[in-house]
């Protein structure tokens, strides 16, 4: 998949630093995986590879997912102009549900002429402006979409424009699909979630920076929303309707298809940089990303072992293997991502203004990088697999391991050492 190998490179940079580290077994592994991976021979000097560090997903390489016929996204200027699809012509309606008894006092109408557009959300961002890391996943693909810094305004901010007043336990919010009810993709979060969250969890924003850029069309411009905790189809781009409701169900659209849409995302780790074949006592090398969820990241774990090994029965999570540590590789000085120079503009909702540092490592709802050395092993035929062990020691994929509701299966890979 053309985003598996992009986001491999991006991460290729950090883990050389960690395997540099190991002396010459290490180099020597590293060729190999590179080899193994197809991907371009690394520059040699390590300034080099540290000045392109990319930790965070470059905007014009995210995927990007837009529904539809046409996607939003495609129409062309002059149609998303007049559409509300451009700066200057958006506009969001907050209103109460028709179909409920909520109450709320001013409505942000087009009708009634008091729509929010861009110049009031800017005036809004002025205050009330934030800026968090967040990756953004499926809740059924194991791979990565890519992982950004997303800038908005709290939704709660406009919700309280409305001033509303009673009956509200819901809310409901779409984008622009064509004016055709049929293409609506909808999505919608319990009042609370919207209006409050803990201390050290992150807004529901009205999103419409990418990492320092206005958003792109295919990202979702002019305005999406953003969930942090949640999987990508909860952050609903090309935003111009919220509803406030009484109606306790979600309305979402992807739960027509037997999706958990309440899940928060699951902690769980990937291979990037994984040889296929070795030869026999050569180091291993191996590298790769965690996607942080919920619960956070305590460990990033491997277990290899001979193809022909018996395993446990009644173990269909390999809770019985002989599982060792990878190390979580710590935070990047720069980022990458296109912002200048690498480096995090003000800090992120994450980051300890005092000290400039995240708060915690890993990120909760971002990526980890993680590398290994694993030791030598005789010529023959292996399999190994990699896990996570999340911020309360529960092991990967517990312990949500339901389909539908987050892809948290453990992976799992040959390798052939050649004798």
């Amino acid at each position: 998949m053309k985003k598996t190998t992009q986001l491999a490179n991006e991460h290729a940079e950090l883990t050389r630093r960690h395997f540099l580290g190991l002396g010459a077994a290490g180099v020597a592994g590293l060729a190999a995986v590179s080899r193994a991976a197809a991907a371009p021979q690394l520059p040699p000097a390590l300034a080099d590879a540290v000045a392109k560090l990319e930790y965070l997903t470059p905007v014009d390489k995210f995927r990007f997912i837009g529904r539809g016929a046409p996607p939003p996204h495609a129409l062309p200027p002059e149609k998303r102009r007049a559409v509300g699809l451009d700066r200057e012509t958006w506009q969001l309606e907050v209103t109460a549900d028709p179909e409920s008894d909520s109450k709320i006092e001013r409505p942000l109408s087009k009708q009634l002429g008091t729509a929010l557009n861009w110049d009031g959300l800017m005036k809004l961002a002025e205050k009330h402006a934030v800026r968090f890391l967040k990756l953004i996943t499926c809740t059924n693909v194991g791979e990565p979409f890519g992982m950004g810094l997303w800038e908005g305004v709290p939704l709660r901010e406009i919700i309280w424009l409305t001033q509303p007043k009673a009956n509200v336990r819901r809310v409901f919010y779409w984008g622009y699909h064509n004016d055709d009810p049929k293409q609506r993709f909808r999505s919608s979060l319990p009042i609370g979630r919207v209006l409050e969250e803990p201390p050290g969890e992150l807004p529901i924003i009205l999103c419409y920076k990418l990492n320092g850029q206005w958003l792109t069309p295919a990202a979702g411009a002019p305005v999406r929303i953003i969930v942090p905790e949640g999987y990508g189809n909860q952050s609903v781009k090309w935003i111009q309707h919220v509803m406030l409701t009484n109606n306790p169900q979600a309305n979402n659209t992807y739960a027509e298809k037997n999706n958990d849409v309440e899940s928060p995302m699951k902690t769980a780790a990937r291979f990037y940089r994984l040889p296929a074949t070795a030869k026999p006592s050569q180091a291993i090398p191996i590298t790769g990303v965690a996607q942080v969820g919920l619960s956070g990241l305590s460990k990033v774990q491997y277990w290899l072992r001979r193809e022909d090994e018996a395993l446990p029965p009644d173990d269909p999570y390999f809770t019985k293997g002989d599982w060792k540590d990878a190390t979580i590789l710590p935070p990047p000085e720069r980022w990458g991502g296109g912002l200048p120079d690498g480096r995090l503009p003000d800090m992120p909702l994450q980051y300890d203004p005092a000290t400039g540092k995240p708060r915690t490592w890993p990120l909760r709802y971002t990526l980890a990088h993680s590398a290994v050395l694993v030791p030598g092993v005789p010529a023959g035929r292996y399999r190994i697999c990699c896990r996570t062990i999340d911020g309360n020691g529960i092991a990967q994929p517990m312990p949500r391991p339901f389909l539908k509701s987050g892809h948290n299966a453990l992976q799992e890979k040959p390798l052939v050492v050649e004798g």
